[in-house]
C-alpha cells in the first residue's frame, strides 16, 4: 500500500470534478483496509467507493482511503433461493449483470446504477419499483475506530427511501467491506409494473420477459435519459423525489391537473423531482460548464470544467424555485463534500 500526496481526485467521482486529496490511499483487502486504519489513528479519513453519489465542492484536507475490495462468490442456495456474496469494490452494473448471467433474480430493475456494491446499502438505492431492501440479507462493515468487524441485518440497517443507519446514527462509523443478497433461482418475481418498462417491452416485441430482457430495457431507458459519466460528468439523479402530505399535494394538483404523482400512504404522496424541475423551466438549461440534462431534469451534468461550487449553485437555485413556486422543498440524494 502506497500512500499518495496531493492526489487528483478526478478520476474518481462520475462528476469529473477537479479536487486533491490531502493524501490518499486504495485498499485491495480486509487486512489492508484494517492495517491502514489501525497505522492511522489519529487522521482524519474519508472513505471513497465508486465516486457516483458525491459533489466534491473543495479539496479533501484528510487521508482518503479508496476501498478496492473486489470478489464474490455464492455462500448458501437451495432449491428456490441463492445468496450472493459480493465484496464493496465491485462495480454495482457488472455484478447486476453476472447475477443475471447465473439465471439469479431480483436486481435487474437496478440495472446500469453507477457505483459499487458497498455503498448500494448506504442510500438504499433503487429504481424502477425495487430497492436495495427488497434482496439485501446482511453487510460486513468494519469499525473506522477499532477495526473489529460487525455485521448488519436488514433490521439493522434501518432502511427507509435513499436512507439506512449509515446515512444517520452509524454516519462515518463503519466501512461496508461486503454484502449478501439473497436472490431468485426460479419463480422470478419479474416487476415491469413501471410504464417506461412496458412500454420498452412492447417497443421490443417481448410480452412475457425473462431477466436478461428487463434487463436491457432498464438499460435502454437509462441510456436514452442518462447521460454516461465516461462522457459527460453526472452523478445520476441529483434529487430525491419529494414525498408531500397528501393535503398539500391536494392544493398543488388542483392548481396543476396534469402533475404525475405516486400514492404513497393514506396520507403521503410521492412527486417527481423531474417534473418539478422541468415546470419551473430549468431543463436542459446551463450556466458555464454546469447545467441541467437535456433528456432528464432530474441529472445536473458538468460540460468540462464546472467546479463543485458552481453545480451546487444550480442545485440550489432549482431548490429555491421549486419551494418559491410549488411550496415543496426537494432534497438533493448526492452527497455534497
Amino acid at each position: 500500500m502506497t500512500i499518495n500526496y496531493n492526489f487528483s481526485l478526478k478520476k474518481y467521482n462520475t462528476f469529473g470534478i477537479e479536487a486533491k486529496a490531502k493524501e490518499f490511499v486504495a485498499v485491495h483487502t480486509v487486512a489492508e483496509l484494517k492495517t491502514i486504519l489501525r497505522e492511522n489513528l489519529s487522521k482524519t479519513k474519508f472513505i471513497l467507493g465508486g465516486g457516483s453519489n458525491m459533489l466534491l465542492t473543495q479539496d479533501i484536507d484528510a487521508l482518503v482511503i479508496h476501498i478496492d475490495l473486489k470478489g464474490k462468490k455464492i455462500v448458501n442456495e437451495d432449491d428456490d433461493f441463492v445468496w450472493v456474496e459480493s465484496m464493496a469494490g465491485e462495480n454495482w452494473h457488472e455484478f447486476v449483470l453476472w447475477t443475471i448471467d447465473q439465471n439469479f433474480g431480483g436486481l435487474e430493475n437496478m440495472s446500469l446504477i453507477p457505483g459499487n456494491v458497498g455503498t448500494t446499502p448506504v442510500q438504499n438505492i433503487g429504481a424502477y419499483g425495487t430497492e436495495i431492501k427488497d434482496t439485501f440479507v446482511s453487510c460486513e462493515a468494519m469499525t473506522i475506530a477499532t477495526q473489529t468487524m460487525k455485521t448488519f441485518s436488514k433490521e439493522d440497517c434501518h432502511f427507509g427511501y435513499r436512507e439506512s443507519i449509515f446515512k444517520n446514527e452509524a454516519k462515518d462509523q463503519f466501512i461496508i467491506t461486503s454484502v449478501i443478497f439473497k436472490l431468485t433461482k426460479r419463480n422470478h418475481k419479474i416487476n415491469i409494473s413501471y410504464g417506461d418498462i412496458t412500454a420498452q417491452l412492447a417497443k421490443n416485441n417481448i410480452q412475457i420477459p425473462n431477466l436478461k430482457e428487463v434487463s436491457n430495457a432498464v438499460i435502454a431507458i437509462r441510456q436514452s435519459k442518462l447521460p454516461d459519466p465516461k462522457e459527460l460528468g453526472n452523478s445520476g439523479s441529483f434529487f430525491k423525489n419529494p414525498i408531500i402530505p397528501k393535503a398539500d399535494f391536494e392544493k398543488i394538483h388542483a392548481l396543476h391537473p396534469e402533475m404525475p404523482h405516486y400514492v404513497i400512504s393514506e396520507t403521503q404522496v410521492k412527486v417527481p423531482a423531474g417534473w418539478l424541475i422541468e415546470k419551473v423551466g430549468f431543463k436542459g438549461k446551463r450556466f458555464g460548464d454546469a447545467g441541467i440534462h437535456k433528456n432528464q431534469a432530474l441529472v445536473l451534468v458538468n460540460y468540462g470544467n464546472a467546479t463543485g461550487k458552481e453545480i451546487l449553485n444550480v442545485s440550489k437555485d432549482i431548490q429555491a424555485t421549486i419551494l418559491r413556486e410549488f411550496g415543496i422543498a426537494i432534497e438533493a440524494e448526492v452527497n455534497v463534500i
